[in-house]
């Protein structure tokens, strides 16, 4: 009795937030940078959390700010944030095969508010159960989306105070959490994976000082990501 318990206990809600707990001090620090860099581009409150709301993307955001800055039409920034959100196909990919007992309309839903933070806890638990489940997934997603919109609109208003972002190393900061996430997933695989992942990250290396030869740098990620990805699979 005591295992079917912590069985469905596993599987609940309340489970998927408690899983999302420790990225939230990603989303908190990442967000408030965001809020502050934000301000700092010219966006206002309102607009800031528009952004957090409708993007949802830290890596967008910040690029959207940057685009801003610079003075680049509207056309290049959709198409710009477009391409660079397209690495959010390919973790849906990997995620779907966990979910396709789940309707249609519910998957959409996971696939809507799923980013590179919940991404990342979602593999690691499907990689110790073998299986993910809706309220899970519920619980992950929507308190990593809850604490990303609060942390935007509290660095918005922060950064009325904050003249100079880079001077506090607040751009450095989505980097960070990225770093701290991969170590997270590392950790819970054993040596003969992590050497695996190891090479992938190489090859993931090699492929983008090549690409960068050749086409933009946002570009040359989509690129290598695909082709890593393959590789990945290939010899997994």
């Amino acid at each position: 009795m005591k295992a079917i318990t912590n069985s469905v206990n596993d599987d609940s809600f309340l489970q998927g937030v408690r899983d999302c707990i420790p990225t939230l001090f990603g989303y908190i620090s990442i967000g408030l940078a965001f809020g502050v860099v934000g301000i700092a581009s010219h966006l206002n409150v309102l607009e800031i959390a528009l952004l957090s709301i409708l993007v949802y993307a830290g890596a967008a955001q910040f690029i959207f700010c940057a685009l801003i800055l610079s003075g680049s039409p509207a056309s290049a920034i959709i198409i710009t944030i477009f391409v660079v959100n397209l690495r959010h196909l390919l973790m849906s990919l990997s995620v779907a095969p966990y979910l396709t007992r789940y309707s249609v309309l519910r998957n959409i839903g996971f696939g809507t508010l799923l980013t590179d933070e919940t991404f990342g806890v979602a593999m690691t638990k499907s990689m110790q159960a073998d299986k993910l489940y809706a309220r899970w997934m519920d619980g992950l997603n929507i308190t990593a989306y809850s604490f990303w919109i609060a942390s935007c609109i509290a660095g918005a208003f922060l950064g009325q105070w904050v003249a100079s972002p880079e001077k506090w190393g607040l751009d450095f900061a989505l980097i960070a959490m990225f770093i701290a996430l991969l170590v997270l997933q590392l950790s819970n695989v054993g040596k003969g994976k992590v050497w695996h992942y190891l090479k992938l990250i190489g090859w993931m290396a090699v492929c983008m000082y090549t690409l960068s030869f050749l086409v933009p740098s946002y570009v040359a990620v989509l690129i290598a990501t695909v082709i890593v990805a393959t590789i990945g699979v290939l010899t997994e």
